[in-house]
């Protein structure tokens, strides 16, 4: 650790610690008494009443630790893995996390199964094997080749850049699940060069020439792909499993559902996006034609597609099929043609297509096994992830989600749904600037607004899109709301002030957008 952080860990200690001697809300042991009879009918008033107490102790501890993690994670304390391990450490050494009413003998190895739980989930597999899979993407120069592809087209003038950005963002999005990867190494790049093939450039001091739009759009698309699939972002697996923990598994959102009900919500505020900035941050240079002729260099530099290219777009393609459902498609096209003579659903893990997908990659040589092992962000995403996952389901399990559940119920009962709903939406949108991790708020904030939501009536579907949206749109925000704004911030081009000012306008175009079509599509596919 870093000498600089030493306060900021000890503060964050100090704050877990204060949990343990802060008196316990009386909301909280009632729920614990409650749980307890249920599940010990045959013990003694004085017996349960004595273990909801301490059960009560525990659950706040684990959640001053909780709130000291989610903490060290957004001071940058340690690197996110280090938290994370710490985390699981103390939660299995600590057994906080079990109940009182278990046997000391058993607490410890029950903890520690807790704590290394979420290890297994396919959730986080699907994004693991994503990360390992998008770097033949990288490698092999297809994302470089489809991104000036599109710029070839698109390019005779700055708004058409825009849009060619906004569109290589949607073509790579599904099979990217690092945004900062898709925003900030493959498209960036290419961005900072036309930029400053076309004379923009902070250094001469005319950025506004061309690059501050470019920039903004380069950064703006992001959050919308983001949200159009659950493996265009790595949170998107966590916003699912918590959806699925919060309604006792009875929905679970499919990579099918989240793209066909955020596709055409989500195109329609990416149609806008680049209009939007055009307006508010206009160019200077709106005239582009050297923009195309630099793309159609670049491409005639690259040549004709490569044997490793081929495969790589034949395995991205590949693994769009089968996650939208193709294997049943294909069964069913067996059964009209004969060769079958029943036809049932077959549902694919996703998890599954992408380990086809990268074990075909390494069967072809695209990528070397050594080559995975040097993909740090991708174990370090599996570490993280997993903490994460375990912590947040942890919370509900120990009663504290149950408990703010039912504060922010009897808070907001006197509001209509339609008031809650969209009170608690902006609410976990905008309250991302005080967060410098998407992963680390929806941890933190994601299933008490949902699981509270329901509570209070809210149809599940619609409300878990309209969630779901706000937490990738709040990528918008700051220059530091996601790993892939520092990157392009950095660039120069853009003030901080032109930044968080555009950020918050697109925001609110965004979301208002992706709500308002949403609501007559997801209406359609009967979400609600």
């Amino acid at each position: 650790m870093q000498k600089d952080k030493i306060p900021l860990a000890a503060l964050c200690i100090l704050i877990s610690l204060a949990f343990c001697f802060l008196p316990l809300p009386q909301g909280l042991i009632d729920l614990k008494l409650q749980l307890l009879q249920k599940a010990h009918p045959n013990y003694e008033l004085t017996q349960l009443q004595s273990l909801a107490l301490e059960d009560a102790r525990l659950a706040f501890i684990y959640l001053g630790a909780f709130i000291a993690t989610i903490l060290c994670i957004i001071l940058k304390v340690m690197p996110l893995g280090a938290v994370s391990l710490i985390a699981i450490a103390f939660v299995a050494f600590t057994t906080i996390s079990v109940g009182a009413d278990v046997a000391a003998a058993s607490r410890s190895k029950i903890a520690i199964n807790q704590a290394l739980s979420a290890f297994s989930n396919s959730l986080i597999w699907l994004i693991v094997i994503s990360v390992l899979l998008a770097r033949g993407i990288i490698k092999t120069g297809l994302g470089k080749r489809l991104a000036f592809y599109f710029l070839s087209i698109f390019g005779k003038n700055t708004l058409g850049i825009g849009y060619s950005i906004a569109l290589s963002e949607v073509i790579l999005a599904p099979i990217t699940p690092s945004n900062t990867a898709r925003g900030g190494a493959i498209i960036n790049p290419i961005v900072q060069s036309i930029s400053k093939a076309l004379g923009s450039d902070p250094a001469n001091n005319t950025q506004n020439k061309v690059g501050t739009y470019l920039n903004l759009v380069n950064y703006q698309s992001n959050p919308i792909s983001s949200a159009m699939f659950i493996t265009a972002t790595a949170p998107n697996p966590l916003v699912v499993d918590l959806i699925a923990k919060a309604t006792n598994m009875q929905i679970s959102i499919t990579w099918g559902q989240w793209a066909l009900g955020m596709f055409i919500p989500c195109i329609c505020a990416m149609l806008l996006m680049p209009l939007v900035i055009y307006f508010i941050s206009k160019p200077e240079l709106t005239k582009t034609p050297d923009a195309t002729k630099i793309a159609k260099e670049e491409l005639q530099k690259m040549g004709a597609f490569s044997k490793d290219e081929k495969i790589m777009l034949s395995i991205f393609i590949g693994c769009l099929f089968l996650w939208a459902g193709g294997m049943s498609l294909i069964l069913k096209l067996a059964h009209l043609l004969g060769f079958l003579t029943t036809v049932s659903v077959l549902k694919v893990d996703p998890a599954t297509v992408a380990a086809l997908g990268l074990a075909t990659a390494l069967l072809t040589g695209v990528l070397k096994y050594q080559e995975l092992l040097e993909q740090k962000s991708a174990w370090d995403t599996l570490i993280w992830f997993s903490a994460l996952i375990m912590l947040a389901t942890m919370l509900d399990k120990v009663g504290i989600t149950s408990y703010l559940g039912i504060l922010l119920k009897d808070i907001a009962s006197n509001f209509s749904t339609t008031t809650v709903m969209i009170f608690f939406m902006l609410a976990f949108l905008y309250s991302h600037y005080f967060f410098a991790s998407t992963t680390a708020h929806i941890s933190a904030m994601f299933f008490v607004f949902y699981s509270t939501g329901l509570a209070l009536g809210a149809p599940p579907m619609l409300y878990a899109f309209m969630l779901a949206a706000a937490g990738n749109i709040m990528m918008a925000l700051t220059h530091y709301a996601t790993g892939t704004a520092p990157v392009i911030f950095g660039n120069g081009y853009v003030s901080m002030n032109r930044w968080w000012a555009v950020g918050f306008v697109v925001s609110v175009v965004d979301i208002v957008v992706i709500c308002l079509v949403g609501l007559v599509w997801w209406k359609i596919l009967g979400f609600y």
